[in-house]
Order: C-alpha cells, then structure tokens, then sequence
C-alpha cells in the first residue's frame, strides 16, 4: 500500500470517530427548537389525557384526596415544562422523579402502615354506613308460608327489567318491579303451562340473552310489605322472603327477628352478639395495635411466625456467606492473566446470572423432582428433595447459592483487580507467603468493598420472595401450622397471610408483618453497617 493510500485512509478514519463522537451533540440539536416544542406538546397532551381518565375514575369511585392530588401533580407538570424561566429550569429534572419516587415508593409504604393498624381483610372491606346496607338487604329467609311464584322475566316500554308472577297457590298474576307489586288482568296475559308467556305492555326478555342478565337479576326484591320481598330464585321461580334482622339505628344495633337476639358494634368492625355470633359482612376501621398484638399473643400467629423468622434469619446468613465463600475461591482462582480459557470459565460461572431467575427456578423444581427429576435419575437415588422439609431447606440453600455465587464472583474479581499491585509487590517483597499476602493485604481489602454489598445480598435473600414461591411455593406443609410450610420464609408467609388466613385474606395482618420484616432488615443493616468503619481499620 503506497504512502497516499494510508494517508487518506487514516483521515477517513478519524472523521468516522470524530462523527461518532459528535453524535450526541447532533441528536441533541435535532430535538431542539420546533421539534422538540412539538415533541414536549405531544408528551403534555399524553399526560394530560391520562390525567383525565384517571380523574374521571376517581371522581366515579369519589376518591376525592387522589383527585386532589392529581389536579395539583398534573397543573405543576404542565406550569414546570411550558414556561421557558430559568427558575423552572432544576424542576424540568427533580419533578419527573420526584412524582415517581412518591408514586412508587412513599405512597405504597404509607397505604402499606395504614391498612397495619387497621382490621382490612375478607369480611372487612366496605364502609360502616354500606355494611349495614348489605346486612339490611341481604339477610333475607324465605318466609314461613309464603308464596311461591312461577316466574317470567320481561321488560317494560323502558326496557327495565319487570317480573311477570303467577301465584302457584291462587292462581293470581302480577306484575312486580323493585318499586311495587302490582296485580294484571287475566285477559292481559296469556299464561301456557302454568307460566305467563306473554303480557299486553310488556316484552319477554329472550332465552339467548338469558346468560348475560345474572348481574341485573341478582339482588332485585319486589317489596310486598312488612319487610318483606320477593326475590327470584333462578329464571323461573320467585319465593316470598323476609328480613332476618331488624336496625335499630337509634341504638346502632340488629336484632335477631326469630328469637330477638342483640347484635352490638363491637368497636372492632363488626355486630357481635353475646353468645359471640358475628353478623357478615363487617367494615374496615381502625383498630389500633390489634395486628401487632395478636402476633404477640396468639399462639396460632406467634408460633409459626418465631419458626418462620429463625429459618428466614438462617437461610439468609447461610447463602450469603456460602455463595460469597465459593465466589471468592473462583475469583482467586480465576484471577491469574495469561491462563488458558480463562475467558471461557469466566462466561460459563456468570451463565446463571445471566439466565432470569424465574425461569432457571422453574427448571430447578423439574431437575429436583423426587420422581422424574434428572437428579435423581442421574445419582441413581430416590432423595425427595421437595417434599422433605429439611431435604426441601437444602434444596433452596442449594438452589439460592447457585443462583447468587456469579454475583458475587464477578463483585470479588472486581474488587482483587482492583488492589493496587504495589501493595501485594511490597507484602512479597517483605517475606509474605501467598497467604500470608491474602490474609493481611488482599482479603482486608477487598472486604472494604464487599460488605456492603453481602449486607444488600443479606437484606435481598431475606425476602427473596421467588426462590420460595417458584421453587417450593413455601411448603411442604407442616402439621402444627395451616399457613406456613418448612420452607416459607417471612414475605413468602406474609403472602399467605394476606391471601389464605383466618376467613380469607387478611391484608391488615399481613402489613403489620410487612412493617416488622422492614424493622428486622433495617436494624440488622444498620448493625452491619456500623461495624463496617472496623475493617477500614484493619485495611
């Protein structure tokens, strides 16, 4: 190649580099001017339609603190990106993330300690004032000799929904709506086989739109007097019913109509007679200290949860100091330019890292399996590696160091290259062994670096919620508890908890839990943290 030819071949080079270098530069003056005011009016108008529709269910559901503070949010983003000041300037990059750090995090953390002090669970949902409702319109018995109605579903000239009724006794036929009960005249109607088939004024609703009027039929009650209604027992039958309690609003109590049993407002959500019958639905409502209580005092809570929060403690502990024991080995080991494949190894130990947990989890459950699981074909044993409890804690040890040793390889590779090689030339220098060298210059050192993130690997595993679920959804189960299995950790138990305890989910419960894990990860943090000004000492 002449002198030319690489004279105008390395100009052509430095301009490829310089363009490339330069590219951030042009692409931040393409989206300046015209382009990016159409760009930022394009993205306010998103905002601001998303806003709406959000406003507009919350105003449906008269939430209206959220709709407050959506108005607010949306008005100070519009004000922060269309006012071209030099004050609004810092807000254009502090208010997006702001919004989404209190979105996120401030506002789930006090919904989360909110619900913790009251009773909000299955059975505990409503309001007060929509409990007594549902109470008053639901607690109905069929009533002692009432009639029974043979039924026709039909529709008026408003297309609301009516009851065409044949009295099974007297032959009688009526027209009811959720108003009144009305009687038709017998040459009005045509009745076939004990049914009305037809009625002057109104339309039979059609057998093929049957399906679809569950939700329109359900609670619908034809008021006939003295409490009582009637109410449509399927599609084609309707039978006299009659309130089992009484309100006394002025005493704010039920009362038992057959044998006049007192129904209270036990303060806790709920009307509670004295024999200890409870009336359902109750309310949500504060309650305080209760949930933290009844962890304290109720054996059926305590005692699975002290279990639960010993092998969460020990779980956590053995595969952080396992996974980080094994990935120091391969990073010393592996340590060493100039070794052959070296690359090779390294790729194939960061694999699992690289593979999504959820999945490599899945596939851990099938190669685990006690009767077609590959581990066991392969070893030639019959090791029931999920369905042991202490076989199931091996298991998930096992399975968790596996997933967790890449982590900390690549964290302890890092951090030996790191090392000044001045320092280990002058330990060698000294009269310094090879572990020698190791244990006063490059494991100090290297723990500087590391603890903090083998605390973070700490808190992370203790509520390594996927490793459970996915691999032994927590159990087997034990005899002495219905809620928590051999290997259920504490955010795994809290789970169920929330969705399987007592009469159903018990969210309230379930949070106060939540707080205490985040008191028990904070604490030993903050322990682990302070200790960590020691190895500076050391180093």
């Amino acid at each position: 190649m002449s002198s030319t030819a690489v004279r105008s071949e390395l100009p052509t080079r430095e301009g490829a580099a310089a363009r490339a270098r330069s590219l951030p530069t042009r692409l931040i003056t393409t989206f300046s001017g015209t382009v990016a005011l159409v760009l930022k009016i394009i993205l306010l108008s998103l905002a601001n339609g998303l806003a709406l529709w959000a406003a507009a269910v919350l105003v449906d559901h008269q939430k209206w603190r959220p709709v407050t503070v959506l108005i607010i949010a949306t008005l100070l983003l519009d004000a922060v990106y269309l006012l071209n000041r030099a004050a609004t300037l810092p807000l254009k990059f502090l208010l997006p993330g702001t919004l989404f750090l209190i979105a996120f995090h401030v506002v789930p953390v006090i919904y989360t300690i909110n619900v913790a002090f009251s009773n909000y669970s299955t059975g505990h949902i409503l309001s007060r004032s929509e409990a007594i409702a549902n109470i008053r319109q639901n607690s109905f018995t069929e009533a002692a000799n009432g009639a029974s109605y043979s039924m026709t579903l039909m529709r008026n000239h408003e297309h609301k929904l009516v009851l065409a009724l044949i009295d099974q006794d007297s032959g009688k036929t009526y027209i009811g709506t959720q108003s009144s009960l009305r009687p038709i005249a017998h040459d009005h109607v045509t009745v076939a086989d004990g049914t009305i088939t037809s009625a002057q004024g109104y339309t039979k609703v059609p057998e093929r739109e049957l399906g679809g009027i569950d939700q329109e039929l359900s609670g619908y009650k034809v008021p006939v007097g003295n409490g009582q209604a009637i109410e449509p027992q399927g599609f084609d039958t309707a039978v006299v019913l009659q309130p089992t309690f009484r309100y006394d609003a002025k005493h704010n109590t039920f009362v038992r109509i057959s044998n006049g049993a007192v129904y209270r407002d036990d303060g806790l959500g709920s009307y509670i007679a004295r024999s200890g019958d409870e009336i359902e639905p109750g309310w949500k409502t504060y309650v305080g200290l209760r949930n933290f209580s009844r962890i304290a005092h109720s054996s059926l809570i305590r005692d699975p949860f002290l279990k639960v929060l010993i092998w969460t403690l020990f779980f956590a502990t053995s595969v952080v100091l396992v996974s980080f024991g094994l990935g120091l080995l391969l990073a010393v080991t592996l340590n060493k330019p100039g070794m052959r494949f070296l690359r090779t190894y390294r790729i194939i130990l960061v694999i699992p890292y690289a593979v999504p947990a959820f999945l490599a989890l899945l596939v851990w459950q099938g190669l685990l399996n006690d009767d077609f699981g590959v581990i066991n074909h392969v070893f030639h044993t019959s090791i029931p590696w999920l369905f042991n409890p202490w076989w199931a804690r091996v298991s998930v040890i096992l399975v968790s160091v596996w997933l967790t040793v890449p982590y900390f390889f690549l964290v302890c590779l890092g951090a030996l290259q790191s090392i000044p090689s001045e320092l280990i030339e002058a330990a060698r220098v000294d009269g310094g062994g090879a572990w020698q060298v190791f244990r006063k210059v490059s494991f100090p050192l290297l723990l500087i670096s590391v603890t903090p993130l083998m605390i973070a690997s700490f808190a992370f595993n203790f509520n390594n919620f996927n490793n459970i679920y996915l691999l032994t959804g927590g159990g087997p189960s034990m005899n002495n508890s219905p809620i928590a299995g051999a290997t259920d950790i504490l955010i795994s138990y809290t789970y169920k908890i929330a969705f399987a305890a007592g009469k159903g989910q018990d969210y309230g419960l379930a949070c106060a839990i939540a707080i205490l894990i985040f008191v028990i990860v904070g604490t030993i943090s903050a322990i682990s943290f302070s200790r960590t000004k020691a190895l500076e000492n050391l180093a």
